[in-house]
């Protein structure tokens, strides 16, 4: 299965983009953040006709998560579930769905600000339930997957320059060892199981050409339980999209499993 992640960065913009890229990438999978709309919005009939079924949890203008699923693959619609279970929040960050038996789950991790303001303790916090719905969520789904945008670089070598973003949000300790406490759980970072060019990236600022410098950070993931990674080919990051005209600021990343 060919599965992959993308912050589309507003739908309703990149409606086009999402379905050239599912044309050129052939995706089974593709979980996005950030759609940016509320549901009433949300394209699925024209998705339906390049052959995808959606599920989301949209929010107008800010967040929103979705998991388009190519025809043909079965979804248990009893599975599917919105946000994380028993953590009171208003803003739609996750999405989860079983899929030909594999636990998917879409997540748009918060950004936090900075260290030390309000909105980077509700990330800590966040992140904490996150890791103990996950710990649940393995116990039952021996086949799991969380795509996402998870707005952490886990290590030096996701940052393009770590000297300047030290101990700046993205890259504190705090948030890398809640990353680190995921992988703790038996996830296991898909794109570090192959060898990869060094500086390969998943988001660029649209300022400053940070693009055209690969002046990037690897924030976008896809964690598979140790079942699925043993049996994951292949990950890379495509960064087509990002060459394109009013493209996102994020690249989808692929992760393909046997």
């Amino acid at each position: 299965m060919k599965l992959a992640t993308w912050n589309v960065n507003s739908l309703k913009v990149r409606q086009q983009h999402v379905i050239d890229w599912l044309e050129l990438s052939q995706a089974d999978v593709l979980c996005l953040q950030e759609l940016k709309l509320p549901d009433e919005k949300f394209p699925r009939a024209e998705l339906e006709e390049k052959g995808y079924r959606s599920w989301f949890a949209g929010q107008k203008t800010y967040n929103g998560v979705g998991i388009l699923v190519r025809n043909g693959l079965q979804v248990d619609e009893a599975t599917i579930v919105r946000n994380i279970p028993g953590f009171e929040d208003s803003q739609q960050r996750v999405i989860a769905a079983t899929i030909n038996g594999i636990r998917v789950i879409s997540a748009y991790f918060p950004n936090g600000q900075a260290p030390g303001t309000d909105k980077f303790a509700y990330k800590l916090r966040w992140l904490d339930a996150m890791h103990d719905w996950i710990a649940s969520e393995l116990a039952q789904h021996p086949k799991l997957a969380l795509l996402g945008d998870y707005n952490i670089a886990p290590e030096d070598r996701d940052v393009h320059d770590p000297n300047a973003w030290e101990g700046q949000n993205l890259v504190s300790p705090e948030e890398r060892a809640s990353f680190a406490r995921l992988i703790e759980l038996g996830l296991v970072d898909s794109f570090r199981l192959f060898d990869q060019p060094e500086k390969t990236f998943t988001w660029w600022d649209y300022r400053m050409l940070a693009f055209r410098r690969n002046a990037g950070l690897r924030i976008d993931h896809i964690l598979l339980s140790k079942p699925l990674a043993e049996s994951c080919t292949h990950c890379d990051v495509d960064k087509t999209p990002r060459k394109w005209d009013q493209p996102s600021d994020h690249a989808p990343v692929v992760a393909l499993t046997e």
